[in-house]
């Protein structure tokens, strides 16, 4: 494997591969053993274009020529922020076949992010759009290219100005080796629970395991129709099935500008779209649209909601208006538990599913590490065939994330049913859920101290009835303190995603700690529940 990365001991490697988890097939071979069987039917749809298996293949195969041109390889990083555009399907399955791992940026992430991604990659090339919703991603490279001596190649998908086109990469196919099935296949971004995001290996054995599950508790197959509508880049809509595990199963991937309902919804009912995934504050807001929108929406038969736990209400709600709903829990470093077709209306609502694999193993403990009672809640430890063993190149952090005997530290609190279902009650890291957003608390505080005015800061989550979870940060002052607006050019200054600055300041004149000398986020937390009551800012 990649120098970096954490193995699995050899001895579980090799009961993945006999138990039929891992098939030695790398997500190249997937698309090209894919295609072989469904050339001509369509594999993706963007505006009023398409693209055949077929072709999606050969494209491939031409833009793994061209970045081979220009001395992209196997073990090569390669930092990748682009939106739901088709290149982006088309840059990851050529990436895949050079052995070069792409690094999936979202869209929202600047300078502050990019820059610590492609230093803490040696990334080679930068992919990015020429403008996505009014940034020009071409003046954020040159930041980038500045400062990572790494990076020979900025690459731009649309007008590239002094860089290199992407649409100019073509070339005819030309032999290479493919990668080994355990190497690495991508990088996911964690959600930032410790300071800034940790980077996730996903090997092509792994991965491939991933969606294959995935697709299969969702029953796709070649007449099932996905519409990503929530970042591409994000594992969600990636691989839990999403656009992978739509094509690993014949079927068609919809792309949409945006997750809104004026632009969703329209292709729903032109494409005849039977599968989606959405986070809760977007199904709610579907829901509601679907009341009054003059659009056919009845190809839909399962809508995936995930990145936080859904309402009774939102559940029958989306299974009205809708179709039905699919409760999905799950992580970048791996474990997902999803809803079976089965499930009662009871489980759908109060659980988040069950996980994909009988391999996967799950424990619940407490805080002195001791696996907890049944049915009482406790920190999620796991481990199995797609959840990986540590962090990129980070062993300091893997030594407190991991057990030592491979367990991943979830950082959640869930319960665990009698019928193996899994109920996630809490969170035991200081982690923001802003509507599937996850905002690291520590890196915001970090950002925020830099400014001259903020003596001490405290950044917590405030309930929110749309995203379910917003941003308030609790700044002493050294002498004014500075207004919302202030710290939001501040921020955004320093390069810091939108969805990190925070929604709601507190001006105090001390913060509250507990008997041990830590902030005591506890009470703040209680403190701003108290004060907004739940009331959007």
């Amino acid at each position: 494997m990649m120098p970096g990365c954490v193995e699995w001991p050899e001895e579980v490697a090799a009961r993945y591969r006999r138990e039929g988890y891992w098939r030695g097939e790398t997500l190249g071979d997937l698309l090209r053993r894919v295609a072989a069987a469904h050339g001509p039917r369509t594999a993706l749809v963007s505006g009023d274009s398409r693209w055949s298996y077929r072709e999606l293949d050969e494209r491939a195969d031409r833009l793994a020529a061209g970045l081979g041109g220009l001395g992209i390889g196997s073990g090569d990083r390669v930092l990748v922020q682009l939106p739901n555009i088709p290149d982006l399907v088309f840059l990851c399955f050529a990436l895949f076949r050079l052995g070069a791992a792409p690094v999936l940026a979202l869209p929202p992430h600047r300078h502050s992010e990019i820059g610590h991604l492609a230093a803490a990659t040696d990334a080679v090339a930068y992919v990015v759009p020429d403008t996505c919703q009014g940034f020009d991603h071409r003046e954020l490279a040159r930041r980038v290219q500045a400062s990572a001596p790494s990076l020979r190649h900025v690459i731009v998908s649309g007008d590239p100005q002094e860089f290199t086109a992407l649409a100019d990469l073509e070339r005819d196919p030309v032999p290479h080796d493919s990668p080994d099935p355990g190497d690495v296949a991508l990088f996911l971004l964690s959600g930032g629970t410790t300071g800034r995001s940790k980077l996730i290996p996903r090997t092509h054995d792994d991965y491939a395991c991933n969606i294959r599950l995935s697709a299969e508790n969702a029953g796709l197959d070649e007449t099932s129709v996905y519409l990503a509508a929530l970042p591409i880049a994000h594992n969600y809509a990636l691989g839990c099935p999403g656009v992978l595990g739509t094509l690993q199963a014949g079927g068609t991937v919809v792309l949409t500008p945006t997750p809104s309902p004026d632009d969703a919804f329209p292709l729903i009912e032109r494409e005849r779209v039977t599968v989606t995934g959405l986070v809760p504050s977007l199904a709610q807001l579907w829901a509601e649209a679907a009341e009054w929108a003059r659009r056919d929406l009845s190809s839909l038969r399962l809508v995936q909601v995930g990145g936080a736990a859904v309402s009774g209400e939102l559940a029958g709600r989306v299974g009205r208006t809708l179709g039905r709903l699919q409760q999905s829990f799950g992580m970048a470093e791996g474990l997902l538990s999803q809803s079976r077709g089965d499930d009662s209306a009871e489980l759908l609502v109060s659980t988040q599913g069950k996980p994909l694999a009988q391999a996967d193993e799950v424990r619940l403990v407490g805080d002195d590490g001791r696996d907890v009672p049944p049915g009482e809640a406790g920190e999620l430890l796991v481990r199995g065939p797609y959840t990986i063993r540590g962090y990129y190149r980070a062993p300091e952090h893997n030594a407190a994330a991991f057990t030592p005997d491979g367990f991943f530290r979830s950082g959640d609190l869930a319960r665990l049913t009698g019928t193996g279902h899994l109920a996630i009650v809490g969170r035991v890291k200081d982690v923001i859920n802003r509507g599937g957003d996850k905002v690291p608390a520590d890196e915001v505080e970090d950002h925020l101290l830099a400014h001259p005015e903020v003596d001490a800061v405290a950044v917590v989550a405030m309930p929110d009835p749309l995203l379910g979870e917003r941003t308030c940060a609790y700044i002493v002052p050294r002498r004014k303190a500075p207004s919302l607006k202030t710290i939001e050019a501040f921020l955004r200054k320093r390069g810091v995603a939108a969805y990190k600055v925070p929604d709601w300041i507190e001006d105090v004149a001390a913060l509250p700690y507990t008997p041990v000398g830590k902030i005591d986020k506890a009470r703040l937390r209680a403190d701003i529940a108290h004060r907004r009551g739940g009331r959007r800012p």
